[in-house]
């Protein structure tokens, strides 16, 4: 994701924040938190939308500058957030069976 689909993200983000973070983290926790944040006061749903928001671009970011965040942020549920968009995670090791 670019600059343009940022903005994009923004903008829909401020009309209606549950569909933002559907786009970034999926069908989830994340994604139920928000939806009763928006239903009970427009702001709180914002408010969690764009710290969502703020969590995955920060995580892409570092991940692009080859910095590994080990520590998860409080309050995100959705790995796809955790990871920065990445969907193998932070290691390149395969974890072994437990069989």
């Amino acid at each position: 994701m670019g600059v343009a689909s940022a903005i994009f993200l923004v903008i829909v983000t401020i009309f209606c924040p549950p569909i933002a973070v559907f786009a970034i983290a999926g069908c989830g926790a994340d994604l139920l938190i928000n939806i009763c944040l928006t239903l009970l006061g427009y702001i709180p749903g914002h408010v969690h939308a764009f710290y969502l928001e703020y969590v995955y671009y920060d995580r892409r970011e570092r991940l692009r500058q080859g910095s590994i965040v080990t520590d998860r942020a409080p309050g995100v549920y959705s790995s796809n957030v955790q990871n920065g968009g990445n969907p193998h995670g932070y290691g390149t090791i395969v974890q072994p069976n437990s069989s």
